[in-house]
C-alpha cells in the first residue's frame, strides 16, 4: 500500500504516521477476513485434525448461535481513518522546540546584517491581500459595512447583528489611513523590553502600534517610547480595570491620555459580551471629548485572517492581539518592525525575563499558542519580510547619556 501523503503545509511528525498505521491495520484485517494469515499453518498435524474433528461434531449436532464478530465494517474503518486523521489536523501531534533551542536557533542568525526582501514583501503582502484585503476590512466602515447588512460574529458561533442606524453612524466613512503607510513599529509587550533602550527607535517610526493599553509611564518610555498612532483594547481589559465603564469613565478617559491623538482598535462584534464594553468606550470617550476614536475591528478581517495562519500551522482557540495586529501592519505598511514578541522566560542570553515589560501576570493557558505564532514571525524575519528586534537597541550608557 502507498503510504498516506502528509498534508500540505504540515509539519512533518509521528501524527500522520500514527494515522497511517490506524488505516494499514484496518485495511489489513479486512482483506485477511480478520484472522492472521498464518494461525493455522504453525499448528502440527495431530492438532488439524483434533479441529476438523471437532467442526464436523459441530455441524452433526444442528445450528448453533454463534456471536456477531466484533470487527469495524469497512465502512467503519474508512470513517475511523478519516475521523483520525481530521482529528490530528484540528490538533496536530508534533514537537515544538523548547526554550534553549528556539534561542540557539536565533543566536545563529543575531550576527547576520538583515537585509529586507522586498520580493518576499511584496509576495507576502499580496498574499494577504488575496486572503483578507487589510486596506478596506481592517476596521469597520459605512463602505464596508452598509446599513441592513447581517455581520455575522468572529469569535461568537452562529451569532451575528445587523448594522442599524445607532450603528451605522459609529463607523468613519472609509479606513481612516492615507494608505500604504510608510514605515511602521508594532510594539508587543513582551519582558525581553525592559532595559531594551529601544524607546528612541520605536518612535522613529511614521505609525506605531501598541497592544492592550499598555503603560506608557516615564519609568518605560526609554525603553518602549511614547508615540502611539493605533492602540488595541481587548474588552476583557475594560472589564478587569475599568468595571466595563459603569463607575470609572472618567479614570479611563485619564488612563488614555497617554496615547495622545490615537485610534483605540476594539473587537467590538467578535463575541457577544464584548459589544457593549467596546460601545461604552466609544460613548464614553465621544461625552468627554477626548482626543481618542475608537475603530471597531471588522469580524470579516478577523476571521480570515485566522484562517490564514492556521493554513501555516498555528492551530489555537484564538490568534493572539499581537499576530493580529503585525498582520494588519504587514498588509497596510510599506516596512514594519516589532518589538516585544518574545514569548519565552529567558532572554538570549539566558537570563530570566518577566512576562511582560510591566509585570509577570501569565495568560490564560492553551488560549493563544504563543511559540507557534512567535516561529511563523521569526521565519518572516529571516526572510526579509519583517524585522525582529529582540537585542537591545541601544547600550544602558547611551541610554543614561541620552
Amino acid at each position: 500500500m502507498a503510504p498516506v501523503p502528509r498534508a500540505a503545509g504540515r509539519p512533518a511528525g509521528s501524527g500522520l504516521t500514527i494515522a497511517a498505521a490506524l488505516c494499514l491495520l484496518h485495511g489489513g484485517l479486512w482483506r485477511s477476513g480478520g484472522r492472521s494469515p498464518g494461525l493455522m499453518s504453525g499448528c502440527s498435524p495431530a492438532r488439524r485434525k483434533i479441529c476438523r474433528g471437532r467442526r464436523r461434531r459441530m455441524a452433526a449436532a444442528g445450528p448453533v448461535c454463534k456471536c456477531p464478530r466484533t470487527r469495524l465494517p469497512v465502512g467503519g474503518a474508512s470513517a475511523l481513518c478519516v475521523f483520525v486523521l481530521c482529528w490530528l489536523y484540528i490538533f496536530p501531534v508534533y514537537r515544538l522546540p523548547d526554550e534553549k533551542e528556539v534561542v540557539q536557533g536565533v543566536l545563529l542568525q543575531q550576527g547576520k546584517a538583515w537585509r529586507s526582501n522586498q520580493t518576499a514583501v511584496t509576495g507576502f503582502r499580496k498574499q494577504l491581500e488575496d486572503c483578507c484585503d487589510p486596506g478596506q476590512l481592517f476596521a469597520m466602515t459605512k463602505q464596508n459595512s452598509p446599513l441592513g447588512k447581517n455581520l455575522w460574529f468572529d469569535g461568537e458561533f452562529l451569532h451575528s447583528v445587523t448594522i442599524d442606524n445607532a450603528t451605522y453612524s459609529l463607523f468613519p466613512q472609509a479606513t481612516p489611513f492615507q494608505l500604504p503607510l510608510k514605515k511602521c513599529s508594532v510594539v508587543g509587550n513582551g519582558g525581553i523590553l525592559k532595559k531594551s533602550g529601544c524607546g528612541r527607535q520605536i518612535d522613529q517610526a511614521d505609525f506605531v502600534m501598541r497592544c492592550n493599553l499598555p503603560p506608557l509611564s516615564r519609568e518605560y518610555t526609554k525603553d518602549v517610547g511614547s508615540k502611539t498612532q493605533l492602540v488595541t483594547a481587548n474588552p476583557s481589559i475594560i472589564e478587569k480595570r475599568f468595571q466595563n465603564l459603569l463607575w470609572s469613565r472618567k479614570t479611563f478617559v485619564d488612563s488614555v491620555k497617554v496615547y495622545n491623538h490615537s485610534y483605540i482598535y476594539m473587537p467590538a462584534f467578535s463575541m457577544k459580551t464584548g459589544t457593549e464594553p467596546s460601545l461604552r468606550v466609544y460613548y464614553t470617550l465621544e461625552d468627554f471629548g477626548a482626543n481618542q476614536t475608537v475603530l471597531f475591528a471588522n469580524p470579516n478581517f478577523l476571521r480570515d485572517i485566522g484562517k490564514f495562519w492556521k493554513s501555516r500551522g498555528i492551530h489555537a482557540k484564538r490568534l493572539s492581539t499581537g499576530l493580529f495586529l503585525v498582520s494588519a501592519a504587514l498588509g497596510l505598511c510599506e516596512e514594519v518592525t516589532i518589538y516585544g514578541f518574545w514569548p519565552f522566560s529567558v532572554d538570549l542570553h539566558g537570563r530570566f525575563i518577566s512576562h511582560h515589560y510591566y509585570d509577570n501576570v501569565l495568560p490564560d493557558s492553551g488560549f493563544h499558542a504563543m511559540p507557534e505564532e512567535f516561529l511563523q514571525l521569526w521565519f518572516l524575519h529571516k526572510n526579509g519580510v519583517l524585522r525582529m528586534q529582540l537585542e537591545q537597541c541601544e547600550a544602558p550608557l547611551l541610554q543614561s547619556s541620552a
